[in-house]
């Protein structure tokens, strides 16, 4: 890496708040392996802001620059601050998000800037590993990791001021149930395939029923650590996703609607959807419900744009998609589905008979558009999304098994789009330092800007996706589904 003095690498990093303690204290140690390895993130951090390529998936933490956060995790820490255990469990996968943010952000730096990539990451990780020890070591730091282990919304309160957010919550909610009322209205028609449209169905990999048993050892054995997050293995993990993977009947009206995996292109952003390369981007996430954490399948599909109804959409634009998301139980039956499209529009839940809906404490605020309840389902079954024409909207969920289509796509991890080939030399992130894709912005942030939402319609990188108009909501909130339902985890449970 070129040689940057502190100086230059704390005006980069002015606004990060890495120099804070502990780390301020440790560049300004009297050397050894302690300040090269602070230096050694004071001079890779002015790198990665120099050329801009940030990953803004998880929140970097004031003062710990080898440690990042999720909203998941930040929750956990009323747990870590009680428990030592828990603590090094949290600081562990602290550091392993980072770690992996920092791989992408290396693999995304200018080509010629690093000369060995692998070198890089590893002294990362040795100098990752020995920071945590040494903070961890010491009753200040510990206690400052915990307050500052959070992750800002993605609201901006300035412009809720500014753009009198008090005033004009009423007349959004009021616009809220009215679009509430007519979803409702449309599941509850049979859908309709328009002109010069043809249905297609994509399904996913065959692959063998996973017996709800097994579903629920791999759980149980993957949960048994301090902070009981079930994570299982890449194998594993691998057999769920293919497991309570859904199909997707599509209304193919024209390319706009066939969907692909994301490929930089000669003309740069936004990333295009190749629809001969078809592909389903998994990913697990996490949610609390009464102290336990539940795992969650994560499918995101894209196409290549959402296509004007008229010359004053201000919904259309570049880049479109589609993320379906299933929350299991400990005993591995399916408690209740959910949809968003990646701007975090149109959040739509879908509960089974174990997510009973709890009612909303207030009428003006976005709280649960459940449109349609679905079944329990047997092992070897999942949901069949009837997606529309144009707008890529859900229309209505079905149930199918087996070999429903020849038309199968690929299921690929969703870390792949934080580090994309580009058309020529080097890597880059489908999503910039802000957690957005860059070209995929639609005229509606301007009507949106009163609620104080940055950028409103445009695709969003996981943990960056807003939902409410009003009020404020992540899909990746961790008690998003325990302030909504009240699930049945008894296992067996009917």
């Amino acid at each position: 890496m070129r040689s940057l003095t502190l100086a230059a690498a704390a005006l980069l990093l002015a606004g990060c708040a890495s120099l804070e303690a502990p780390f301020a204290e440790h560049l300004e140690a009297a050397g050894g392996p302690l300040r090269d390895c602070a230096e050694w993130f004071a001079q890779l951090d002015a790198q990665v802001a120099e050329a801009q390529v940030r990953d803004a998936q998880d929140a970097r933490i004031p003062g710990f620059p080898y440690l990042r956060v999720s909203r998941l995790l930040a929750a956990l820490r009323p747990l870590a601050s009680a428990d030592e255990n828990a603590l090094q469990a949290l600081a562990d996968r602290m550091l392993a998000l980072d770690q992996e943010a920092r791989r992408y952000e290396i693999q995304n730096l200018p080509p010629g800037r690093v000369p060995e990539v692998a070198e890089f990451v590893a002294r990362t990780q040795r100098c990752g590993k020995l920071l945590r020890e040494v903070d961890l070591a010491k009753p200040d730091a510990r206690r400052a990791l915990l307050e500052r282990a959070q992750v800002p919304d993605d609201y901006s309160s300035l412009d809720r001021l500014l753009g009198l957010y008090a005033l004009t919550r009423l007349a959004f909610a009021s616009g809220v149930r009215r679009y509430e009322a007519e979803t409702r209205a449309s599941f509850a028609r049979e859908p309709v395939v328009p002109e010069g449209a043809t249905l297609i169905r994509y399904a996913p990999p065959p692959a063998r029923a996973l017996p709800r048993a097994r579903v629920a050892a791999i759980l149980a054995r993957s949960a048994a650590n301090p902070l009981g997050i079930p994570e299982p293995g890449e194998d594993e993990l691998a057999q769920l996703f293919a497991a309570y993977a859904p199909s997707f009947e599509v209304a193919v009206r024209a390319d706009y609607d066939r969907p692909g995996a994301l490929r930089w292109t000669r003309e740069g952003a936004p990333p295009r959807v190749d629809a001969a390369d078809l592909a389903v981007y998994a990913r697990p996430a996490w949610t609390r419900y009464e102290g336990r954490v539940l795992l969650q399948l994560v499918y995101t599909v894209w196409f290549s744009e959402r296509p004007p109804r008229s010359e004053d959409d201000i919904l259309a634009g570049k880049l479109d998609g589609l993320v379906w998301r299933v929350t299991l139980a400990p005993d591995g039956e399916p408690l209740v589905y959910d949809s968003i499209h990646p701007c975090g529009c149109f959040h739509l839940f879908f509960p089974t008979p174990r997510a009973e809906p709890r009612s909303p404490p207030d009428d003006t605020e976005e709280w649960l558009l459940a449109p349609q309840a679905l079944p329990r389902l047997a092992p070897g079954e999942r949901p069949l999304l009837r997606v529309a024409s144009g707008t890529h909207y859900i229309e209505r969920v079905g149930i199918t098994h087996g070999s429903d289509s020849l038309v199968r796509y690929e299921l690929r991890p969703y870390a792949e789009l934080r580090s994309l080939q580009r058309f020529g030399p080097g890597r880059a992130s489908a999503f910039g330092e802000d957690g957005l894709v860059a070209g995929s912005e639609r005229a509606e942030r301007f009507l949106f800007w009163p609620m104080g939402i940055a950028s409103a319609g445009a695709m969003r990188q996981w943990g960056r996706q807003a939902t409410a108009f009003v009020g404020r909501r992540h899909f990746d909130d961790a008690d998003l589904l325990e302030k909504r339902f009240r699930l049945d985890l008894r296992a067996g449970a009917s």
